[in-house]
This record gives structure tokens, C-alpha cells and sequence, in this order.
């Protein structure tokens, strides 16, 4: 199984990083260690070696389906499933890497970095491009999306990361997070929605 995640895929999270609004000329990929998924409700375990911990909730699609150099008129059927999920970030880290031009993945890929919620069948969604999902700490609404917002959108997202590597059945892609990361404590709470279904929910610890 890959995890991949996608980068500055929203204007406002883009200015709320780097002071402007601004698209990347191409989608900004970066992948998680398989190690980095947490499920099931399960604890996040704050690392006390990494400084500054923050959430980034997001849309994640589910691959359903092998393929390889995807068109994106055809790359909806290769996803059937939708969550929200959180990618958890080094923030501290990140600037570092970012200002000196390295790798993100030790600040993305730690242990509990890629949590994942309760999957909805694509089916049973209205068009994967105007979902609504929001992200709640501690019962206060911390991030409010829609995926109508993103830059790049899933199907032209499946589309260019097919070109560079050969999709899978579980594979999962993270689309990329709206304005309004913020850090985490010990004994927060996380709930996620997609839409108005409750589909995530854990405690970190």
C-alpha cells in the first residue's frame, strides 16, 4: 500500500503558509511510510522529539483499481471510497526542510502521521468535487473545506501522480488541506466530517 498526500492544493492554506495566494504550476506529491497510517479510532501518541505537532484535515480518496498513465477523463473509476483524514505535521521541521530545499518526509511520515476515518462509498456521495468536510478539536470547529476549493482537483490529481508511479487497489491519496491548521496538545479531541456524517474520531495522547 502507498499513501500519497498532496501539497498547497488550497489558496488560502497557501497564503496561511507562505503570506500569498498562489497554484504551484504542478500538483506538489509527497508520500507517506505505510507505518504512518493510524485507523480504527486509535490514539495519536504525540512524539516529544519533533516539536510543534499540527493537524491538517483532509479529503482521502481510496484506489480501487491497478493502473498506470491515467487519463484524467477516465480517473474516476479508479477511486470508490472517501474519509476525512488528518496528515499530521513537524511544522518546526517543515520550515526547516522547506527553506533549505530537502525532503518533507521526516516531518510527514512519522509513526500516526496519516490518520484515516470511516470510508463512504463514492456512490453514495454526491460529486466528489463539492463536498463539504470540517475538522472539530476539543467539540469547536478548528477547519471547514469543500473540494470545490481545490487547486487541482482528484481526477487530475490520480492523473499526474499515474505518470510517475503505477496505482493499486488500497492505495490511498490525501488531496490536500484548507486554511486552518493548528497545533495539537495531549488529551485533545479530533472529530472529523464529510458532509454531515461523523466519519473520524480519536483522542491524542
Amino acid at each position: 500500500m502507498k499513501i500519497f498526500a498532496v501539497g498547497m492544493n488550497y489558496i488560502l492554506h497557501n497564503k496561511e503558509l507562505d503570506g500569498t495566494l498562489y497554484k504551484p504550476e504542478e500538483p506538489v506529491i509527497f508520500t507517506k511510510a505505510d507505518s504512518s497510517l493510524l485507523k480504527d479510532g486509535k490514539p495519536f501518541f504525540l512524539p516529544d522529539d519533533l516539536g510543534c505537532i499540527e493537524y491538517e484535515a483532509e479529503l482521502v480518496v481510496r484506489i480501487c483499481r491497478l493502473g498506470k498513465s491515467i487519463p484524467v477523463r477516465f480517473a474516476h473509476r479508479y477511486y470508490d471510497a472517501v474519509t476525512v483524514g488528518i496528515d499530521f505535521t513537524a511544522r518546526e521541521l517543515q520550515r526547516k526542510f522547506r527553506s533549505e530545499g530537502k525532503p518533507w518526509d521526516l516531518c510527514k511520515s512519522f509513526d500516526g502521521a496519516a490518520v484515516i476515518g470511516r470510508w463512504v462509498e463514492k456512490d453514495k456521495l454526491r460529486d466528489i468535487q463539492s463536498l463539504r468536510f470540517r475538522l472539530d478539536v476539543n467539540g469547536e470547529t478548528a477547519q471547514e473545506g469543500c473540494s470545490a476549493d481545490m487547486l487541482y482537483k482528484v481526477d487530475e490529481l490520480i492523473a499526474y501522480i499515474s505518470r510517475f508511479f503505477t496505482l493499486k487497489t488500497g492505495d490511498l491519496l490525501y488531496t490536500g488541506t484548507p486554511a486552518g491548521v493548528g497545533p495539537v496538545g495531549i488529551n485533545d479531541r479530533l472529530t472529523g466530517w464529510l458532509e454531515d456524517s461523523k466519519v473520524l474520531e480519536f483522542n491524542v495522547k
